[in-house]
């Protein structure tokens, strides 16, 4: 028999990790190894747990799904992750796949099978819901900001202060400013607003 699928959830509600856990828990090929409440924890038990896939939430505070995800496949690479997101928008699945998520399915889809989301990540397919992308999923070309810069320019958009994106990143305040102003000078943007403007028109954050 083979070895069963380790796998973290990661997400803010511990009701909805509960019924994940239940959906699971029955399919002895998947083994549940850790849960974790937001981005952060999901980095620090990533590490400590190592999964083969981690079901992720997008929307959780502090680093949410993709910027977790960001920083997870910085230490693990091979890490598969499955972002759940209630958000149907092309950009913020295009987005959450540039991050390195391998799948991205709606958490509130009725017919959402978990556990073969799950099987197909472990065996290195990706997994998209259904009528998410208008054509097959390609990284985008000519991307001016790298991954981190974009990371960053996700948490300023949100309204977090330097060093709070520091703290975060676990980064020193002076990098981010680095990275800030290297962000700016990237787009030739000059203002914190027109930089909220153009992370909403990226899908990088959502407007509320």
């Amino acid at each position: 028999m083979s070895e069963a699928i380790r796998v973290l959830l990661a997400d803010d509600h511990a009701l909805v990790r509960k019924g994940f856990r239940r959906m699971l828990e029955d399919d002895t090929e998947i083994e549940v190894v850790g849960e974790a409440a937001d981005g952060a924890e999901a980095v620090t038990l990533a590490e400590q747990l190592q999964p083969k896939v981690i079901v992720m939430d997008m929307a959780m505070p502090g680093l949410n799904g993709m910027q977790a995800c960001m920083e997870i496949l910085r230490v693990l690479p091979k890490t598969n992750i499955l972002i759940l997101s209630m958000y149907s928008e092309e950009n913020y699945v295009r987005n959450a796949l540039n991050a390195g998520a391998r799948g991205y399915i709606l958490k509130n889809a009725m017919d959402i099978d978990l556990s073969a989301a799950i099987k197909k990540l472990a065996a290195g397919q990706k997994v998209v819901g259904p009528g998410l992308l208008s054509s097959p999923y390609e990284a985008e070309p000519g991307d001016p900001l790298t991954p981190r810069e974009k990371q960053i320019l996700q948490l300023i958009a949100e309204g977090k202060p330097n060093k709070e994106i520091a703290a975060l990143l676990d980064l020193s305040v002076n990098t981010v400013s680095v990275h800030r102003a290297n962000i700016m000078d990237k787009l030739n943007i000059h203002r914190t607003a027109e930089l909220v403007l153009y992370a909403v028109r990226m899908g990088l954050v959502r407007v509320p």
